[in-house]
């Protein structure tokens, strides 16, 4: 048994007021209590001065078979398995660094992710190829199907391969030339086939949907998440207020994608959607957060792997959009935490500080409450009760 001690913590949930001693024993946590708790005789207590105590961070939409490079998904149908586990791997450490003990991944290729992830580092959660339409977004990834009797075939595949989510592009995407982000990908009954066959063998279904049409779309269908939900029409983006009522009512959880390297530059297509409408980092995080204000759960991923602007390991900065754009920052550390857990089917294993769950714990230097860039200065990351780099 070893005990990890801060004034400050934060449980996945709320701020602890009287900071917190976490007991750790084989890979899970068997105490949080006070930081001024002493801890049992003989065991030894890790307390850096000056940090916060918090879970260990959730990003709930990475691709890892993407080396965040300007052809990441493009050569894909390039690289032999031996090279994309090799990204697999080192893309895992990279989340690690960072604090990101668990990541949702929304797909890979050759289900190298699903089947061959290694066991050791942060817990995986996967879908395997996402399924898209014939010459859709990502359609070289090897998920491209058609009709409503292949796309329930599809489901039951994911199934059987051990794949716990499904995830569905529903709309183009600007990482895939020649798809339409503002246009529906699929028909309305193939979308709900596909929900439906997932929710029947116990599947959650999370869409890729960018256009508006799309997100109400898989809204009527009975998606469980939404990944970006821009709004995009062919004049403008952004969900209707009244759209954003009924996400609320549904309990659908939603996934701005937020999180960009400083520094970089977006691919042409991508810079190209910003300068047309706007779609800034800033202007899609305060969109994200009059979505928080209507009620809309909130989720934090950042798309990583996919371009230089989106490396493995970015979630801090997702965080820091939301703060940025008005979310208060508790509610923005629920979203790399606790609420990305439950999203991610993970709430009985890790996202909290909290008696039985997987030892997952992140100390970082500072109060990320009140500093925006405190995630960024981590101090000490434990993953199912192993110190990284110990």
């Amino acid at each position: 048994m070893r005990a990890y001690r801060a004034d400050r913590a934060f449980d996945g949930d709320r701020v602890l007021s009287s900071g917190a001693l976490v007991l750790v024993e084989d890979g899970r946590i068997v105490a949080v209590e006070p930081a001024a708790t002493a801890p049992p005789a003989g065991v030894p207590v890790t307390t850096l001065p000056g940090t916060t105590l918090l879970p260990g961070l959730v990003d709930a939409h990475v691709h890892l078979c993407g080396d965040s490079g300007p052809r990441a998904l493009d050569q894909l149908p390039e690289l032999d398995p031996g090279e994309v586990d090799r990204i697999v791997a080192a893309s895992l450490q990279q989340h690690l660094a960072a604090g990101v003990t668990s990541v949702r991944d929304l797909g890979d290729i050759g289900w190298a992710v699903v089947e061959r992830a290694p066991a050791t580092g942060p817990t995986v959660v996967a879908a395997g190829p996402p399924i898209t339409s014939p010459a859709g977004h990502c359609a070289s990834m090897g998920g491209a199907v058609a009709g409503v009797d292949a796309l329930r075939a599809a489901v039951r595949e994911r199934a059987g391969r051990g794949a716990a989510v499904v995830k569905l592009m529903a709309s183009g995407g600007a990482m895939t030339a020649g798809t339409d982000m503002a246009a529906c990908q699929f028909s309305s009954a193939e979308v709900r086939a596909v929900v439906d066959e997932a929710h029947r063998l116990g599947l959650p279904v999370t869409a890729h949907a960018h256009a508006l049409g799309a997100v109400r779309q898989v809204l009527a269908a009975g998606v469980d998440g939404i990944e970006h939900c821009s709004g995009l029409t062919a004049t403008g983006w952004g969900v209707p207020p009244a759209l954003a009522g009924q996400l609320a009512r549904a309990g659908t959880v939603v996934c701005p994608t937020l999180g960009l390297a400083p520094g970089t530059v977006p691919p042409p297509r991508v810079q190209a959607l910003i300068d047309r409408l706007g779609m800034t980092e800033q202007a899609r995080a305060e969109e994200a957060a009059r979505l928080h204000r209507a009620g809309v759960r909130l989720v934090s991923g950042v798309d990583a792997g996919i371009a230089p602007g989106k490396p493995h390991g970015l979630l801090p900065r997702a965080v820091g959009s939301l703060v940025a754009g008005g979310v208060p920052a508790i509610d923005a550390l629920a979203t790399a935490t606790g609420r990305a857990a439950d999203a991610c089917g993970l709430s009985g294993r890790t996202g909290r500080l909290a008696v039985g769950l997987d030892a997952d714990l992140l100390l970082v230097d500072g109060d990320p409450t009140t500093d925006g860039e405190a995630l960024l200065r981590v101090r000490l990351v434990v993953s199912r009760g192993r110190e990284v780099g110990a």
